[in-house]
């Protein structure tokens, strides 16, 4: 008997070998329910009209429209669908394409089966998540943009959000930012949640592009 509460998950990937090694490996996941696969963007965006996932797994490079344009098509169809972006090429081009078309997070396909487990379970309860070395690309491209014009005023945000801001920045989860900065959990939720409305931004990921000019912010404020 299928499990209502499972998290609903699309596998997107032109090639077929790919998909069933995903489906193997999350179909044994308690918690976990696949409910479809597409080979191609277009495909991907009809599918996810259609069946409702919570979470799509998507390729970068396939025929026709790519995962990239796929992933801003759902996210503008379907703000509460999660799309965690997942490639065999390790360049920023993909990686930033990615975020800024709207997906939640960005992992290598060798990553180990924990990691994407992780990550599936983070992005399908509102966080973001990124493999480590795009985190260390990310800082980078901040530390560079530091004096940029293009950078936006944080003055909005108050000294603490800004902590907290930093923190994300950082990669920290909630529990981390409230260990660092010696706050409950829940008012670390109410100070992320502050931010995202005050650049705004749809999510963490997109609050710290923004706040490096990386990103442009939401029209009318992002999904909480």
């Amino acid at each position: 008997m299928s499990d209502p509460d499972a998290v609903r998950i699309l596998l997107v990937d032109d090639q077929a070998l790919i998909r069933v090694g995903f489906r193997m490996m999350l179909d044994a996941e308690p918690g976990f329910a696949v409910v479809g696969e597409a080979a191609d963007g277009a495909q991907a965006v009809a599918d996810v009209d259609r069946l409702r996932p919570d979470v799509v797994l998507m390729d970068v490079r396939m025929p026709g429209m790519d995962g990239i344009a796929a992933t801003a098509e759902i996210v503008r169809r379907s703000p509460s669908c999660r799309v965690l972006v997942l490639t065999t090429f390790d360049l920023d081009e993909y990686a930033f394409g990615a975020i800024r078309a709207g997906a939640a997070g960005f992992l290598l396909k060798d990553a180990e089966r924990v990691e994407l487990i992780s990550a599936i379970r983070a992005v399908h309860a509102g966080e973001a998540t990124l493999t480590p070395r795009v985190t260390r690309r990310m800082l980078e491209l901040m530390t560079e943009m530091q004096e940029s014009p293009a950078r936006p005023d944080l003055d909005a945000l108050t000294e603490r959000e800004q902590d907290v801001l930093a923190a994300i920045a950082r990669g920290l989860t909630n529990s981390e930012i409230a260990s660092e900065l010696f706050l409950s959990e829940s008012t670390v939720k109410t100070h992320v949640g502050r931010v995202l409305t005050k650049l705004p931004a749809r999510d963490r990921v997109h609050a710290v592009l923004i706040a490096h000019g990386l990103a442009t912010p939401e029209a009318g404020g992002g999904d909480r």
